[in-house]
């Protein structure tokens, strides 16, 4: 099978049954060739798995929750699904949704979607591009830009109306996921009350409600070799919302030179935006504001409640390791990160 840079062999443990997923192609894809499927998997993310298909020269993706137990809502892969159908044709950086099933052929619920090719930038540049400051640079005005298009999208002339309750969001997340972190804390990650006090003291008026990804980061998008984005991924979180939170959520992944190191290295190797080029979080929150006329007076309030979110999500994922619900290495000292999000938090709400 061709292998491509972006996929590896399929991890020990994640395997698919691949006669179900063959029989279940031809059942839901029409015109498909005559050929032995193959898979590979995708080798980044945490949370959900992603494998690559392919059928001759049909290719495909299709993503699947983890292993073991999860989250209750986390993982929604039909709601991801209908998502993707009501975005696609308004945003077509999103990737096409071919077919989903509820759980009857794996077990667990799932979904086809178009498969994209280009350039995944991460914590090094891709071979087939020089490095660069201008490359930097021509990539965060990209990222701008594309959430700028995302969050001046009509959300009421989509599907999206009849998923979404945008009143009272702020509200809501806060509260929940304060709940989240509480019930996913182990006894060696610290409480955060003081920080999660703070945020229900600062809730913000939420601005007008647009469409959000909610975890929009350089390595979700895939880009050409001129630095246009041809393609967005993980569509998981995404709902109707402050666009702010999706700003601040997106300002809590930008890592840039002078972070502390552990905040740099949390996720592994330090990402690419820490490089020089790159916007730092205060030019990319400029640029954001110029091109989208919003005001981002409150955006400490954001980026606060971004990385508490976070130190949330990386704890869920932390909770399944400690509790043996998974053997990933990768998530082992995730503790200790959860730990400094919660002390760089409290430092960016002046705590």
């Amino acid at each position: 099978m061709e292998q491509t840079k972006d996929t590896r062999e399929v991890r020990k443990g994640e395997e698919l049954d691949l006669e179900k997923v063959e029989t279940f192609l031809h059942q839901h894809i029409s015109n498909l060739p005559k050929a032995p499927l193959q898979v590979r998997q995708f080798g980044t993310g945490h949370s959900n798995l992603t494998y690559q298909l392919k059928v001759g020269d049909w290719e495909a993706v299709l993503r699947r929750p983890p292993m073991g137990p999860v989250a209750p809502k986390a993982h929604d892969m039909e709601r991801e699904y209908k998502i993707l159908k009501a975005l696609h044709p308004v945003f077509p950086l999103a990737p096409e949704p071919y077919a989903f099933d509820s759980g009857k052929v794996l077990g667990k619920p799932f979904f086809i979607m178009e498969r994209r090719h280009g350039l995944v930038f991460d914590t090094k540049f891709p071979e087939e591009v020089a490095a660069s400051p201008e490359l930097g640079k021509r990539l965060s005005e990209s990222m701008v830009d594309r959430l700028v298009e995302l969050h001046s999208i009509d959300y009421k002339k989509t599907e999206l109306q009849h998923m979404v309750k945008p009143e009272g969001f702020m509200e809501r997340q806060i509260h929940g996921w304060i709940k989240r972190y509480d019930q996913a804390r182990t006894d060696d990650v610290v409480t955060g009350d003081r920080l999660k006090d703070w945020l229900k003291s600062n809730i913000p008026s939420s601005m007008e409600a647009s469409i959000i990804h909610y975890d929009y980061k350089l390595n979700n998008a895939m880009f050409n070799e001129q630095a246009d984005m041809v393609g967005l991924f993980d569509w998981e979180m995404t709902t109707v919302g402050d666009p702010l939170a999706d700003v601040g959520a997106a300002m809590s992944y930008w890592i840039e030179s002078g972070d502390p190191e552990l905040l740099k290295t949390g996720l592994g190797k330090v990402p690419l935006t820490a490089q020089e080029g790159f916007y730092t979080r205060d030019e990319f929150l400029e640029k954001y504001a110029e091109k989208s006329g919003r005001d981002l007076e409150q955006i400490h309030v954001y980026v606060t409640f971004a990385y508490f979110k976070l130190a949330g999500i990386i704890q869920q994922i932390y909770y399944r390791y400690k509790k043996g619900q998974t053997n990933d290495p990768r998530f082992a000292q995730m503790n200790v990160f959860v730990n400094n999000l919660i002390k760089h938090a409290e430092e960016t709400a002046g705590l």
